[in-house]
């Protein structure tokens, strides 16, 4: 193994510039979610040049690159969609810039999340140069949608495309970190129904923004009693939107709606989440509802799925956590950080929601995810190109 990490190594480092200009062509291509052809098309060209064996979009737009034909499937993840750029102001440059300057590539996605699958077009080409022949087939997703709603591409993609590995390694931004896990969450409102009447006289209506204020100074309360997991934290809700509706600004509201994000730690779900709500706002006129999230992909298809992202965790000694210490530990001779994420990823489908084993292992810190002047480390990019094709060797090994 020492020898062909060694190999790995030069190879990853070899294709340096390679990989950061591959980066830095995906960053000049704005793509927010929905919006992301351009930006597949690109990533298919550069999988086909690395000379993948097989390289197609799927009916929802995700990019999915193969190499090998083995019965052990591994699935290396990365979304090709980005938020916004927010305000200019707080930009020192140009956001679609992919400038290439003092070790880093700049602009929106260059860490989040983008920054990955730039890491393993190189892969693909490593693995190509070295004649990998173990029996493993390796998909590489580029996949959609997943600010909007993480975990909707990997269902289309088990679901529809009727894949389903055995291994996933998501690519988001982990700062060359293993992670395995992260709290999951859910997008909950909450209605009221309140009677109007003439605000001269409000004693003869019902004012629903009483009663959703009240049900809110209660979910500031419940955040303070929420689930504690030793890895993953305290499960948190908080009020996140506010909205009323009266006849007029002289009559009591007979409508309000709050929208709250609630952060599920181990052993919460979305039963003991709704439940938790049921009992605050018993004895309103309250309606409570799992948001459903349904759109129009830049294929055209329309596709959706609740708005629950399970918690998941993957332990310590499990298979996929145990070859990527021994991955790092090959690489680079010393130990890895195991730790997790702070946000949410495509791992609430791949493990929250079809229990296949998944690890983290992206180039770029997770505080460079939204914020402006977004960069990435190219020696992360080299790191992470070897990192997934070591990797491919060691997972099937008994």
């Amino acid at each position: 193994m020492e020898e062909l990490a060694k190999k790995i190594n030069e190879l990853a480092e070899k294709y340096r510039d390679y990989t950061a200009n591959n980066l830095s062509k995906l960053v000049k291509i704005k793509s927010t979610s929905m919006k992301e052809k351009e930006v597949q098309l690109e990533l298919k060209r550069q999988m086909e040049g690395a000379g993948f064996d097989e390289v197609k979009i799927d009916g929802l737009g995700n990019v999915i690159g193969r190499i090998g034909n083995g019965k052990t499937i591994l699935a290396i993840d990365g979304h090709m969609d980005t938020v916004d750029v927010g305000n200019m102001a707080n930009w020192a440059f140009d956001p679609f810039s992919g400038e290439i300057k003092d070790g880093f590539v700049l602009g929106r996605g260059s860490v989040d999340q983008e920054g990955g699958p730039a890491a393993f077009v190189t892969t693909g080409r490593i693995l190509k140069e070295l004649g990998f022949n173990k029996d493993l087939t390796i998909y590489f997703v580029g996949s959609v949608m997943e600010e909007d709603c993480d975990g909707l591409c990997w269902k289309y993609i088990v679901e529809e495309d009727k894949i389903k590995p055995d291994f996933v390694i998501s690519t988001e931004p982990t700062n060359l970190n293993i992670y395995r896990g992260h709290r999951g969450r859910m997008e909950i409102n909450v209605t009221f129904k309140g009677i109007s009447c003439h605000g001269s006289a409000p004693e003869r209506g019902k004012n629903a923004i009483y009663m959703a204020s009240k049900a809110c100074l209660e979910i500031e309360k419940l955040n303070e009693h929420l689930k504690y997991d030793e890895f993953l934290g305290k499960g948190s809700v908080t009020v996140s939107e506010f909205i009323s509706g009266s006849p007029s600004l002289c009559a009591v509201a007979d409508y309000a709606k709050i929208h709250l994000d609630r952060r599920l730690t181990w052993g919460e779900t979305k039963e003991s989440a709704v439940k938790e709500i049921e009992e605050i706002v018993k004895g309103m006129d309250a309606k409570i509802e799992v948001l459903y999230y349904e759109e129009v992909a830049y294929t055209g298809l329309k596709y959706g799925m609740e708005k629950y992202f399970p918690t998941w965790k993957i332990p310590l000694d499990d298979k996929s956590v145990v070859t990527g210490i021994n991955t790092f530990k090959a690489l680079f001779n010393k130990e890895p950080l195991v730790d997790k994420w702070t946000f949410s990823t495509n791992g609430v489908a791949t493990n929250g929601m079809y229990q296949i084993p998944t690890i983290g292992f992206g180039p770029g810190n997770e505080v460079m995810a939204h914020a402006p002047n977004e960069k990435t480390p190219i020696s992360d990019l080299v790191a992470a190109s070897a990192f997934y094709a070591l990797y491919s060797y060691l997972i099937i090994e008994k």
